[in-house]
């Protein structure tokens, strides 16, 4: 059977799940936990384990038929913050092409490791992955893959390399991640244990799990270089917007809007690490560098604004899909099954042993990141249940964290009902079937590896962070 004939549009695939959720809510019982507010956040809410009550009577929902129809309206306004990011990177990124900066530079990298792809894979894994385990970066990868799709087809890759270069670093930076305060710390402060406790043991296994994902990557590179009919993405036309100019010249002027494209990302990561800045600033420092960027290459406003449009219009493909992405959880909520679903698979648990148990942790959390695929959002859901059900089962509260971690993190890479995946593979012009395609085999190996690891750690004595 050809690729061709079992490849699905990414919006079918996306669309067809959120119908899906709908049905389910038809024959999967209705019920929710208790939830009470976060101790630092009283705008958030985790649930109280133990609390699980089944819906009955009036407190049953039934969904009419169209409303997933309805729930897509409020999908789109839940992923609000990425859709106008995409919007605006887009616009951005075309802003910066039209100074010529981003070509030169690209072509300036690629003469510099035309002969050795290695280093830019290996460098994007340690840079990426790096950023994910410190402070939870991940929207602000989006707007580098198309940089990383010009750069890898001008060193006769594809754009699965390109991506493979941002999501798998991003994943297991994630799934492995010390310090991250979107995962790791809310993680470790529900579970009771001190917070970026078991940072340096984390860091040799995101070590371990690295080497895993570079061997995937570049072995797939070379098969590429040497033959580019291997490519998963041979029959995707990449002729329009990634197409290099005739003039790459790095001129003085390129320079330094290259240096401002570079102090504008180092000035977020700074405010995101300082001052919590998140989405709403990171759209204002893009804007803030098209602006200086222009000014710089002397383009015209009229120019500067036509082309921004023009880089904001090619983003809509990508932005729907994040909105239709969105919706699938919000059908999920609306129709009462999420909790119970979580609630099932973790009652499977009760009374396993502490190595069974673990990995038990592992599969629900992996299945629960289907549904719930903020990090943050998740631990609030589901570590409220796993820390006390570690207790009973043996399992050491920081082998508990990293179960969500794991479950969390991996699964980041290849989730369609994760908005950053669908918008970044809409990005790169990947079809979903593709990229699954790629890492999927390359998720088994992590996970096989991961249950290992997690066997491991609940053995590891206390003074390493870990153990009972």
């Amino acid at each position: 059977m050809s690729s061709r004939s079992w490849s699905i549009d990414s919006l079918v695939l996306i669309f067809s799940i959120i119908v899906a959720a709908q049905l389910l809510s038809y024959v999967v019982p209705q019920g929710e936990f208790e939830r009470a507010a976060v101790p630092d956040d009283p705008h958030r809410t985790m649930v109280v384990a133990g609390t699980y009550t089944p819906a009955v009577g009036d407190a049953e929902v039934t969904m009419p038929p169209w409303h997933f129809l309805l729930a897509l309206t409020r999908g789109f306004e839940s992923a609000q913050n990425i859709i106008f990011l995409i919007f605006l990177v887009g616009g951005v990124i075309e802003v910066l092409r039209m100074t010529g900066a981003i070509d030169a530079g690209l072509h300036r990298a690629v003469a510099r490791l035309g002969e050795r792809p290695w280093i830019l894979i290996a460098g994007c894994l340690v840079m990426f992955s790096l950023a994910s385990y410190t402070i939870g970066m991940g929207e602000e990868y989006v707007p580098l893959i198309p940089i990383l799709v010009s750069m890898s087809l001008a060193m006769r890759m594809d754009a699965i390399v390109a991506m493979a270069m941002v999501w798998v670093p991003y994943g297991i930076g994630w799934a492995c991640a010390g310090t991250n305060p979107f995962g790791v710390i809310i993680a470790q402060n529900i579970a009771g244990v001190p917070l970026t406790s078991g940072a340096g043991v984390r860091l040799v296994i995101m070590a371990v799990f690295l080497v895993i994902g570079f061997h995937h990557i570049y072995r797939y590179a070379m098969r590429v270089q040497r033959d580019p009919s291997a490519s998963l993405v041979a029959g995707v036309d990449y002729s329009r917007g990634f197409e290099s100019p005739d003039d790459v010249d790095l001129t003085p002027r390129r320079v330094a809007v290259l240096l401002v494209f570079l102090a504008g990302l180092l000035l977020f990561v700074y405010g995101a690490k300082t001052h919590g800045w998140y989405i709403a600033e990171l759209n204002a420092v893009f804007l803030g560098i098209a602006l200086v960027a222009a000014f710089i290459a002397r383009i015209p406003a009229g120019d500067t604004s036509r082309a921004f449009i023009r880089g904001a219009a090619d983003m809509t493909g990508a932005a729907l899909l994040v909105g239709f992405a969105r919706t699938i959880e919000v059908v999920l909520s609306d129709g009462q099954i999420m909790d119970t679903v979580i609630h099932a698979i973790a009652s499977l648990l009760e009374g396993s042993g502490a190595e069974v148990s673990a990995l038990g942790m592992l599969a629900v959390q992996s299945i629960c990141n289907l549904f719930i695929p903020s990090g943050s959002g998740q631990a609030f859901v589901t570590m409220p249940i796993m820390s006390p059900l570690a207790t009973l089962t043996g399992v050491p509260q920081q082998t508990a964290v990293l179960a969500f971690q794991f479950g969390d993190g991996f699964t980041n890479m290849i989730v369609p009902t994760s908005a950053l995946v669908m918008g970044a593979l809409a990005l790169g012009k990947i079809p979903y079937t593709a990229w699954f395609r790629f890492v999927g085999p390359l998720l088994l190996k992590i996970l096989a590896m991961a249950c290992v690891v997690l066997i491991v750690t609940i053995h590891l004595p206390p003074s390493l962070g870990f153990g009972s």
